[in-house]
């Protein structure tokens, strides 16, 4: 069973493994993957072994609290609900970091101002006032620290459970700050009352007081930066919701009536008029119109459409005014599907987040360690206050957000940059993988091809042509291959009779026999005839010359022999010659894989410039042609649109399923380009390119940042060269780190598609 939770209470890398590893030691758990981003848990298990209630006891025993999103109906309406937590997530910070400023800067002006040589109220000024102006600060600090109270909640409950994160270290900075500023007003005070001045000018220029409020502001200024860039990494998804409207007309007993979009019924006949968007997907019973696409499929030219066409919601009706009957609705729309599909992939963890994984694992329990020995070296070597002031800021400037952001805002900006074009990635790992890959397989029909054959010649021998094409129809008509279906439209255009075909058989790859008014009728290609022993010489000659022009020949015979050829011809899709040469400067090798016989496979190939061509391959070699390649090490994409390539697409390392294929195709891939161009894939693996190349620019600055940051922090350079970090400028640098990483990862959004 698969059920999704939100989870609350996560800030960063170690958080996220924490939740991760509580669910995981349940007995029964399959898969349990934590998303940062989206605060959720995503959790595979058996049902007889585990309930919903075990989940959020191990998610609470780890230090976090989580409810059931599954519940939720709707995948718009799960969007919509990712939104507004993001949205309800801005307001708190900004609320936050309002009333955070508002007693930060107060308090920095009476602890930062007489030094920049700014006017004190006298009651603050001098030695003989300094217990004031300690206490002043500390009243001015203790509204920002109730303010920001979630970091200590948080913080000190996941220490106790002994599963440290990110809010634990401010807690524990910007807590010592202030318990060492209430430690000097009791050493001021016991100089004032013992009359020891020297004990109380000792103290009176280091409260922190201002370092324990301005490191929790600059980290909720971090925090509210970090949430405004969040919400623009969902914009792709969100302006693909945008395109549903939210009401329709309908019309009920001749009678046209708008309601809410959530009470349409399948069946229901819905009117739009021009200029409108599509409520739901449907039929076309009444009217014409161009359809703008391009929300779903990338293509910015508008499709002509007219009755029994298809319509899809979410796309835009440019011109005329015409009525569809609702096929699909709600979550079982192509457009819910595919953000469904996005938040999908967005939940699954790429490979190399594992890496990340690894060392939050141990990042704050390390850092905490270095921060204590930073304070004992110190406190030997000089005084208890420069101890203090490194050991707080090795804890304030160690950032595992930035480490558990790196990965999952890129592919959720990657996805939906993909979704925009038209590709659908269905997991982070074929995101990662797609652009590892060395050879390209493509299936021919549907693929390099239209997958709309057509018959362009006939040839008979001792038959009506009409009659022959009678039969060849006739034993067709039952057939699902697209060359059955164009031979099956072809009579029907010429209006010629369609029987029924008795004792109708397959033989996959090959043919298909059937019985037409007593005969025995066999069609297929030249390896089932050479099987059926039946003679073929008279027709040889004309098939080669058909398949020489890179025509399809389908023999008919009766049980003696050949009665007729038909030659079909699929054309070329447009873009396919670009898109293979685009593959192969890319590093790919590309290679066709047909069924087709050899010399029309060898014409097609010829003309496209293929690395390989496989030709006569039935369908469950095609698998064995996939780890063929696998078998010298090779990493394979195979692009396919049929039942048939379904083995090799789950085969693959990464299946690619053209969008106008079958279910079980789309079923069986990695990734689905929906707008059935092979020049997608060009985009798909440059698009792959990027975002894992951007994640390991994430990766790297949040690596080099604490490699940097903390031995600065813990004075490793002081000594040598007088290099110390004051806690607040870590505090800013900490939070600025995550706006990096997030803001870095909004940069994909100016990918470019190849046209």
């Amino acid at each position: 069973m698969k059920e999704k939770f939100d989870v609350s209470g996560m800030t960063c890398s170690a958080c996220q493994l924490a939740v991760e590893k509580g669910v995981k030691k349940l007995d029964g758990i399959d898969r349990a993957d934590v998303n940062l981003l989206y605060n959720s848990l995503v959790v595979e298990y058996d049902e007889d072994k585990l309930s919903e209630e075990d989940i959020l006891k191990a998610v609470s025993d780890a230090g976090y609290s989580a409810i059931s999103s599954s519940s939720e109906k709707g995948v718009n309406k799960k969007v919509e609900n990712k939104i507004d937590i993001y949205e309800e997530e801005l307001k708190e910070k900004q609320k936050q970091l309002k009333w955070s400023f508002l007693f930060l800067i107060p308090l920095m002006y009476i602890a930062m101002g007489s030094m920049m040589g700014l006017p004190q109220p006298s009651f603050l000024s001098g030695i003989e006032n300094i217990l004031n102006l300690a206490i002043a600060q500390m009243l001015l600090t203790i509204p920002v620290m109730i303010i920001n109270s979630h970091f200590f909640k948080n913080g000190f409950k996941t220490l106790f459970k002994l599963s440290p994160n990110m809010d634990s270290l401010i807690a524990i900075g910007s807590g010592s700050a202030f318990l060492y500023g209430v430690f000097a007003i009791f050493r001021i005070s016991t100089g004032f009352g013992h009359g020891d001045l020297e004990l109380v000018n000792r103290y009176a220029h280091d409260f922190y007081f201002e370092s324990a409020a301005m490191i929790l502001t600059l980290i909720t200024l971090g925090k509210y930066l970090e949430s405004k860039a969040k919400r623009k990494t969902s914009s792709a998804i969100n302006s693909l919701m945008d395109l549903t409207p939210q009401r329709a007309i309908v019309e009920r007993d001749g009678i046209q009536k708008e309601i809410d979009v959530s009470e349409i019924s399948i069946g229901e006949i819905i009117i739009v008029k021009p200029g409108s968007n599509i409520p739901v997907d449907g039929v076309i019973i009444d009217g014409n119109t161009s359809i703008d696409e391009s929300a779903l499929t990338g293509e910015s030219i508008p499709v002509e459409k007219t009755v029994n066409d298809k319509v899809l919601a979410a796309t835009t009706n440019k011109a005329g005014f015409f009525k569809f009957r609702a096929t699909l609705i709600g979550e079982d729309t192509t457009i819910s599907k595919i953000i469904e599909l996005v938040e999908d992939a967005n939940t699954t963890k790429a490979p190399i987040a594992k890496m990340a994984d690894k060392i939050a694992g141990v990042f704050v329990p390390v850092v905490i360690l270095i921060a204590l020995v930073t304070a004992v070296y110190w406190g030997i070597k000089s005084d208890f206050e420069t101890a203090l002031s490194m050991a707080i800021s090795v804890l304030v400037i160690s950032c595992p957000c930035a480490l558990g952001l790196a990965t999952p805002v890129a592919i959720m900006v990657g996805t939906g940059i993909g979704a925009k074009l038209g590709i659908l990635f269905k997991s982070a790992e074929s995101l990662e993988n797609l652009h590892n890959t060395d050879v390209v397989l493509l299936d021919k029909t549907g693929t390099i091809t239209k997958g709309v054959p057509s018959v362009v010649d006939i040839e008979v021998d001792g038959i009506d042509k009409e009659d022959f094409v009678k039969i060849a129809a006739s034993l067709e008509k039952k057939s699902e291959h697209p060359l059955a279906k164009a031979i099956v439209k072809y009579a029907e255009e010429n209006n010629i009779e369609i029987l029924e075909a008795k004792n109708f058989t397959t033989l996959t790859g090959m043919g298909v026999f059937g019985e037409i008014d007593g005969n025995i009728y066999i069609t297929g290609n030249l390896k089932l005839m050479n099987e059926e022993e039946i003679n073929t010489e008279k027709f040889i000659n004309r098939a080669d010359e058909y398949a020489n022009k890179g025509y399809t020949p389908i023999y008919f015979a009766d049980e003696e022999k050949i009665i007729g050829v038909i030659a079909l011809q699929d054309t070329i899709k447009e873009t396919s010659k670009d898109a293979i040469k685009k593959l192969k400067k890319l590093g790919k090798t590309v290679a066709m894989v047909t069924g087709d016989n050899e010399k029309t496979a060898n014409a097609i190939g010829k003309s496209l410039e293929l690395d390989k061509i496989y030709a006569e391959v039935m369908p469950e070699d095609k698998e064995k042609i996939v780890r063929k390649y696998q078998d010298e090490g090779k990493k394979v994409a195979f692009v396919g649109d049929g039942i048939n390539d379904a083995p090799a697409l789950a085969r693959s390392e990464i299946g690619v399923a053209i969008g106008a294929g079958t279910d079980i195709a789309i079923e069986s891939a990695d990734v689905v380009l929906i707008k059935s161009e092979l020049f997608d894939l060009v985009n798909a693996i440059k698009l792959s390119d990027a975002t894992i190349r951007n994640i390991k620019q994430n990766l790297f600055w949040a690596f080099f940042y604490n490699i940097i940051g903390i031995p600065i922090a813990a004075g490793v350079f002081y000594t040598s060269f007088g290099l110390k970090l004051n806690p607040m400028i870590g505090a800013l640098a900490m939070s600025f780190s995550s706006v990096f990483v997030v803001t870095n990862a909004l940069r994909l959004n100016l990918f470019k598609k190849e046209n």
